[in-house]
This record gives C-alpha cells, structure tokens and sequence, in this order.
C-alpha cells in the first residue's frame, strides 16, 4: 500500500481522514482510509506494529483500540501579533471525538487494550474535579464495556457535597461513572499512587478485576499515544511535502504527551524542538518527570537535550487570571480557535508572551501548536468569563408591528368574489400570517 499523491493535502482543516489506494486481484484500484473510517473499523481491537523508527524501544504494545478520529486536521493559526516571518500551525487534536476529544484519547487505545488483555473488568483512574483525563476514561471505558471507577479531588469546603453536573462531571456523571472525592490536601498528602491502591484493594475484596491508569494516563504504556501522533505528524508532512516544522509547542500536565512527542520527534525525521508549558508544578519537576519517562522506553538519553520545559501555570493548576480567560476569549473571536482554560489555553497565552518578550528566539520559525483539547473544563469558567463573552440584545420587532398594524388598516376585500368572464375565479387576498415570527 502506498500514499496515494494526489489526495487533498491533510493540512486542511476540512480533510480528517488519511487515505492509500491500494489494488484488490482483480487490478482495480481502490481507497482505503483509516480505521475508524472503515464500517467495523472504530471501537476494534488490532495488533500495533510500530514505526520503524520506534521498533527498538522497549514495553513495545501488543495491541491497541479505534478510539479516536485520526489522523487530526494540521492548518495554519492566524495568530496576531508574531514575530517577523513567524508561522504558527495547530494539530487539531480538540478534534479527536466529542467526548473523548484531546490528547488522552491517544493514551487510552493503548491502555484500554492492555485493560481487556488482563481480563479487567473496570478501571480505576485519578484527577482533579474537571479532569480530562478522567472523563476521557469514563468514555473510552464504557466503550469497551468496562465500569470506571474515577477519585476526583476537590477543595476541602466541597468534598462532602454533590460534585454537580457542570463541564467534564456531566458527561461521566451520565455514563455511571463511580465517583469517589478527596480533598486536594488529601490527595497530596497521600499521593495519587495511594489512593488508586487503596480503591483497588476495596474493589478486589469485592471481587472485581479492576485496572489502575495512572494520572493523565502518563506511563509506559500511554508514552506510545503521541510516540504513534508523531508518526502522524510525520505521514502529513510527507503527504504535504512544503513544509517542515521547527517546533512543536504543547500544554504539560503529567509529562507524558511531552514524553512521547519528544522522544517520537528525536528518533523520527521529525527533528523539531518540543517545548512543554507547564501548568503546574515548576520546569525542574518536568524536566525530572520527562526524564523519568523518557528512562522508561529509552534509557541514555537527557531530557534537558530534547525537550525545552517553559512555566505557564499562572496562578496554579485549573486556576486563571482574568488576563488568561480574556486571552481565551479574544483568541475564539480572532481565530475560531475555541481554546480550554487549564492545558492549551495557558500554552498558547504562554507560548505567545514568549514571542512577543523574545522574538528573536521565534522570528522565522514554522511551529506546531499541538491542541490538547479540553472544552469542557470552560464550562466551570462561566462565572468568570460572564463579562468577557459578547453582547447580546433582544431583537427589534418594531417594523413587524408597523406593517401588521398597515394591514389590518387596509379595507377588507369581499370574500369569494369570482370574476366569471372567461371563467377566471379570483379569490381575495389573504392576510399573511405573522405568528411564528
């Protein structure tokens, strides 16, 4: 099978699907397109075979789910204000599916097939209250036909109330999701590892086979989500052949997203510089979380070398200014570009201070602009954002009421008057009726 050079150039926003033409015995060429594309293709389990480029990794995946719509859309972001021949590109990956949209879709095809290999019969995740992370699961779970079992932290004023059904909690709230909340100074003093652990352990005493992903779904295993995004990236720009990019710019959460795409683009032709903005924890946790990842598949090789941590948690992790929130507005009127306030919503604000204080750090660069998705979390921002979003105004009926009330000052025709010369009836005029507007 071979790449078909005469298809539409991925890097349109409109085109999502890749396609190869490939030839059946009897000498006709047809279209094949990707998995999720093909009647049966989305939500089965195939064997992964990974890039050449990758194959002497170790804890190579057996196995991996259609979960999401790929590849994602790559188009150029008219940003305003960059730097002198700066141009800045975004990988779509917001559009990976609705409720599954962002970067843990990726993640979890590997993850969720590992979880049936074992014979798991739920999972157990970790996150905050609005975690992508943990609705993500809850859906990728339940398509699989596994229960989840998600522990949210919250602050401590709430814990022991209903959580609501705002943004990311509606969505696993509605697919039956367990929910089990600490406070956040629980969940640091015990630690994410602890909890899962002590969840398991109660599920087990029950008799249940449940499957623990770490948080974000950052391990070995979920690495290989955006090791494979860059072989992606990779078929796109070769499809495309005009272009090649600089860098790659992505929100940091847990690591692994930054794992993957900087290991995938150190091994692969890809090349490009990955920046990580962080939006929680400070550049030297990161560069010691990478590393740790990077350890886990390929030992020798220095985080600091391949990846560049920047800091964008602002006032810290899920929490923004006004500043942020406005930039988040003023970037969807701008450019159609809805952004989410706690992963790519900071990367691109911080990404963009950046250019502006260093620009020629960035002037003639092509950088991707990877977006991570998250649009729910916006909806636990409305509050916030009330002041910022447009204007609205009841619309002016005024002239609807002037011409019914001409109409009804107009005579009134007789009615069924027939005009019999040459047989023509002429019926009387109707008053057209108004009511539906």
């Amino acid at each position: 099978m071979v790449p078909n050079t005469s298809i539409h150039r991925l890097f349109s926003p409109h085109v999502g699907i890749r396609r190869w033409t490939s030839t059946a015995a009897n000498g006709v060429t047809f279209a094949v397109s990707s998995p999720a594309a093909q009647i049966g293709g989305f939500l089965s389990k195939k064997p992964y075979t990974p890039p050449s480029w990758a194959s002497d990794l170790s804890l190579i995946p057996s196995h991996n789910f259609t979960l999401g719509q790929f590849p994602t859309p790559i188009h150029k972001w008219n940003l305003p204000n960059l730097p002198k021949d700066t141009e800045v590109w975004i990988k779509r990956d917001d559009l990976a599916g609705m409720e599954l949209s962002g970067n843990k879709v990726r993640k979890l095809e590997f993850l969720m097939a590992d979880a049936v290999a074992q014979g798991a019969d739920c999972v157990i995740t970790v996150g905050g209250i609005q975690s992508n992370h943990c609705r993500a699961t809850a859906v990728a779970a339940k398509y699989v036909n596994l229960d989840s079992y998600l522990i949210l932290a919250t602050s401590t004023p709430l814990v022991d109330e209903d959580p609501g059904l705002v943004g990311n909690l509606l969505v696993e709230r509605l697919l039956g999701a367990h929910i089990d909340l600490v406070s956040k100074r629980e969940f640091v003093k015990f630690g994410s590892v602890a909890l899962t652990d002590l969840l398991k352990k109660r599920l087990l005493e029950k008799g249940r086979k449940p499957y623990v992903i770490s948080g974000g779904g950052s391990n070995s295993l979920g690495h290989w989500g955006y090791i494979e995004a860059v072989r992606e990236i990779e078929q796109q720009i070769q499809l495309s052949g005009d272009i090649q990019f600089d860098d790659i710019v992505v929100a940091c959460g847990s690591g692994g997203t930054v794992a993957g795409l900087a290991l995938g683009s150190q091994l692969s032709s890809l090349k490009a510089k990955v920046h990580g903005f962080s939006v929680c924890y400070n550049s030297r946790y990161f560069y010691d979380n990478v590393q740790g990842h990077i350890d886990e598949l390929q030992p020798g090789l220095n985080s600091h070398d391949i990846v560049s941590i920047e800091d964008a948690k602002g006032l810290g992790y899920a929490m923004s200014t006004a500043e942020e929130l406005k930039f988040i507005k003023d970037i969807a009127a701008a450019t159609g570009i809805v952004l989410d306030p706690v992963y790519s919503g900071k990367a691109a604000y911080g990404m963009l201070k950046d250019m502006s204080s260093n620009p020629t750090k960035w002037k003639g660069r092509k950088v991707l602009f990877v977006h991570t998705g998250g649009l729910l979390g916006l909806y636990d921002k409305v509050d916030q954002l009330s002041s910022e979003v447009g204007s609205w105004r009841r619309m002016d009926l005024e002239e609807f009421v002037h011409a019914k009330m001409a109409l009804e000052a107009l005579p009134q025709a007789p009615t069924n008057l027939v005009a019999e010369k040459g047989g023509l009836s002429v019926q009387s005029p109707t008053k057209m009726s108004l009511a539906r507007d």
